[in-house]
């Protein structure tokens, strides 16, 4: 019987302190997440300095509970796998150091791997038949962003946000509305109770061949209808305003994304990030792919938001392809995915 390949992944990029352990890039025997979102809240966002002690505390506590659930021990294991980039600069040396100090001492090989592309592999933990040439959608709360992938870690760079990512939208609308933090969810939650059509919000479409994306002008416009409203002393109907801002975000990125496939050729549509745990997001990208004929992967919800099984499905594609880091790999808050400029 071939030796398995196990791969145990740390990710520590914000505020999930995450420990995954993948076989042969495929059968997933532990997910571990221990999540700070309660203890940010009070503060409507995360704090970087508390973030960085509570992965401090936890870190070694998931590791263990990992090897646990998988029933095995660190001698079973062939590398070791690290999101070093993008997120907060003290969250991200938590995790890497914690990896290289696990690498270095059982003699394994350090796999350094992007935060974005671990996403973007999220979609390798629902199947391994995803066939190439793909585009790929990126949307989180730092990030949107618009991909071609010719094959494993090959990007083609196709479009970006110019300003705030659809996450950060979401957060920030959600703030200015009062519904708290973590706002993407509450927003796609009173959403459904509202009409998408009540409030004319606009779209940036950024012109007729522009696959960029741009939300700051319609946070701006929300944040004009509310004083507006004020001035006149009438009520928000909130439910609407959720469902008529979700909307204009999601025609423009599904619309972006389906343009793009069609140009390219492609029959593949990849989603990925945290925002893709949004419902009304999910249901257009399925009704629009089966109009248009396309194959769609999205990850399960639990994929979707911050965790190591995804750094593990990437590492293990890098574990493979011997694409290991030495050491002086260190966290790089602005890491950049690693992408070919196209259109």
């Amino acid at each position: 019987m071939a030796k398995q390949e196990i791969i145990l992944a740390v990710e520590t990029s914000c505020d999930e302190t995450a420990a995954a352990i993948l076989a042969d890039g495929k059968k997933l025997l532990a997910n571990v997440v221990a999540s700070q979102i309660k203890i940010h809240q009070k503060y409507g966002g995360v704090v970087p300095e508390i973030a960085s002690r509570h992965h401090l505390e936890q870190v070694n506590m998931v590791i263990e509970m990992a090897l646990a659930e998988a029933k095995l021990g660190f001698s079973d294991l062939s590398g070791i796998a690290v999101a070093y980039g993008p997120g907060l600069a003290g969250a991200l040396l938590v995790g890497v150091n914690t990896a290289k100090a696990l690498a270095y001492s059982l003699g394994l090989p350090l796999i350094g791997v992007n935060h974005i592309e671990g996403h973007i592999y999220a979609n390798w933990l629902v199947s391994r038949d995803i066939e190439f040439p793909l585009v790929c959608l990126v949307v989180s709360g730092g990030h949107t962003l618009l991909v071609k992938m010719e094959g494993h870690g090959e990007y083609l760079l196709l479009g970006q946000t110019q300003d705030d990512a659809a996450g950060e939208a979401f957060d920030k609308v959600a703030r200015v509305m009062g519904l708290g933090y973590p706002g993407g969810p509450m927003i796609d939650k009173l959403a459904k109770r509202g009409n998408p059509k009540a409030i004319e919000l606009p779209r940036a479409w950024l012109g007729a061949d522009s696959y960029n994306f741009s939300f700051s002008g319609l946070k701006t416009a929300v944040l004009n209808y509310l004083n507006k409203v004020a001035m006149k002393k009438e009520e928000v109907d909130k439910a609407d305003l959720a469902a008529s801002f979700q909307e204009s975000v999601i025609e423009v990125l599904v619309e972006k994304t389906m343009c793009a496939a069609k140009k390219h050729g492609v029959k593949t549509i990849l989603l990925a990030g945290g925002v893709s745990a949004n419902t009304g997001l999910r249901e257009r990208f399925k009704t629009r792919c089966e109009e248009e004929k396309k194959t769609l992967y999205i990850p399960p919800i639990e994929y979707c938001t911050d965790n190591a099984a995804m750094i593990a499905a990437a590492g293990y594609y890098r574990y493979m392809a011997r694409d290991w880091a030495d050491w002086r790999l260190n966290a790089v808050p602005g890491l950049k995915l690693c992408v070919k400029e196209g259109n």
